[in-house]
């Protein structure tokens, strides 16, 4: 049986009402115990003789002829959907009984929610044709690893790597302070702006640090920065927010991936946006229904909040004050920002303890067996690694992977003996079993982790 959808039973039921009106003619060609007589074709749902009459009307498929049927009395004509009865009239041209334009009304509002249930989707099903949302579309648990039963690293582990690979690459300190944004200063420079760092962390993705350097640049010179009042020395992401996407994708193109992070970079714009409004207009009547940390903010920090909005300077520094946890689910919501771009905005902006995984430590992690090695994925890893390497190792751990997954011979992505500097070894040799892509063999490999076409060097 067809599906009745939403907009043709409203439909059916506002015609239903028009023709009850007492003292309006319903136009009929045929008479209603004729129309009565002919059965629904099949895939037709078997609504009443006055609804159809009042659809317009089609001609009769020449392929295929239905055999008329007399009517039976007791028959009773069903809506789809099991919705019950459909509404039976009088085979006459006139109604006999009268009814109130109330009743008219009450039906066809008790017919609409009736559709609307059936049609709905019952709580905790996807609809059809869609595929299933999760609250957290990373299946983040902040606190909780999702290899429990994997008791790697230990601190004392971390604690030895962090000090053989500052003997190479030096000791790294994170920052202690950071200063507060102001009502005059904020952006590159003095005062970090958080959505200065989220653009420049989504420009740095899948490319090197030299062209996400030049798309940003591009953004600089193509729009300018803020010269005066709030937001002085940030970019003027208003301006990037209403140019066109062709101007958004040629300042950036030198980058690589234009196309793709310049529709992100516009949506994410138009999100803060509607949000910095949002927040404004939550300050500035005292909604009850805003969010604690909005209304528990000090009154400095709600006048610099107000001023952004009405001065559309695009701020997400009000993330400053949200607790770590909080403030990845609130960047993670944005198009384009995974766990490892959030990740680094808290810690190297709101200098929070996170540890971002990228595929230079994501790499070495492996090697190390801090994670399982054929289960983890770097969304896997760092809520793994977040849980169990200490929060005082945490930037300097980070810091120094990435140095090392860049520079030492034996560690970078697809290397081997016969990678130049090989010979030089790694300071972290004794602890890490190297797998995957391998330029040729070594001792303590895996035969199967060589590249299949590579061929063996003769003695």
């Amino acid at each position: 049986m067809a599906r009745m959808t939403r907009s043709a039973t409203a439909r059916e039921a506002a015609l239903l009402a028009a023709q009850l009106q007492p003292g309006k003619a319903r136009p009929s060609k045929a008479s209603d115990a004729e129309r009565l007589q002919k059965p629904a074709g099949r895939g037709t749902p078997a609504v009443s003789a006055s609804l159809n009459n009042s659809l317009p009307s089609h001609p009769a498929s020449k392929k295929r002829k239905t055999t008329a049927r007399a009517a039976d009395p007791n028959e009773v004509h069903g809506l789809p959907h099991n919705l019950g009865p459909a509404v039976t009239l009088s085979p006459q041209n006139e109604i006999r009984v009268p009814i109130k334009r109330e009743e008219i009304e009450e039906l066809a509002n008790s017919l609409q929610d009736t559709v609307d249930k059936a049609c709905n989707t019952p709580p905790g099903l996807p609809e059809k044709g869609t595929k299933s949302k999760k609250t957290n579309q990373y299946s983040l648990t902040p606190g909780t690893t999702p290899f429990p039963d994997w008791t790697r690293p230990t601190p004392e582990e971390c604690e030895e790597v962090n000090r053989l690979l500052a003997t190479v690459h030096g000791e790294i300190v994170a920052p202690t302070t950071i200063p507060e944004p102001s009502l005059t200063v904020t952006g590159c420079g003095e005062v970090p702006s958080v959505l200065d760092a989220l653009i420049r962390t989504l420009l740095s993705g899948a490319t090197t640090g030299n062209n996400s350097a030049m798309a940003f640049n591009g953004l600089v010179q193509k729009f300018g920065i803020v010269e005066e009042g709030i937001g002085k020395g940030s970019v003027n992401w208003e301006a990037v927010r209403q140019a066109p996407l062709k101007d958004v994708f040629e300042a950036i193109k030198r980058g690589g991936l234009a196309d793709v992070k310049s529709k992100k970079i516009k949506a994410i714009l138009d999100m803060v946006y509607q949000e910095n409004q949002e927040r404004r207009d939550m300050l500035v009547k005292g909604s009850p229904g805003a969010p604690p940390e909005l209304l528990q903010k000090p009154d400095n920090g709600k006048q610099y909040e107000i001023a952004c909005a009405d001065q559309n300077f695009l701020s997400l520094n009000h993330l400053h004050s949200l607790a770590t946890e909080d403030a990845m689910g609130e960047l993670v919501k944005y198009p384009g920002i995974g766990p490892k771009t959030a990740a680094c905005v808290l810690l190297f902006c709101l200098q929070r303890p996170c540890f971002a995984v990228d595929t230079h430590i994501f790499r070495i992690c492996k090697w190390l067996n801090w994670v399982p090695p054929d289960k983890a994925t770097e969304i896997t890893a760092f809520s793994h690694l977040e849980v169990r390497i200490p929060n005082h190792l945490k930037y300097s751990l980070h810091q120094l992977f990435i140095r090392h997954g860049k520079s030492c011979p034996r560690c970078r992505a697809i290397t081997g003996q016969s990678s130049a500097g090989w010979e030089k070894g790694c300071v972290i040799d004794h602890l890490v079993k190297r797998t995957g892509k391998r330029k040729g063999a070594s001792p303590g490999y895996p035969q199967d982790a060589r590249r299949p076409n590579s061929r063996k060097r003769r003695p």
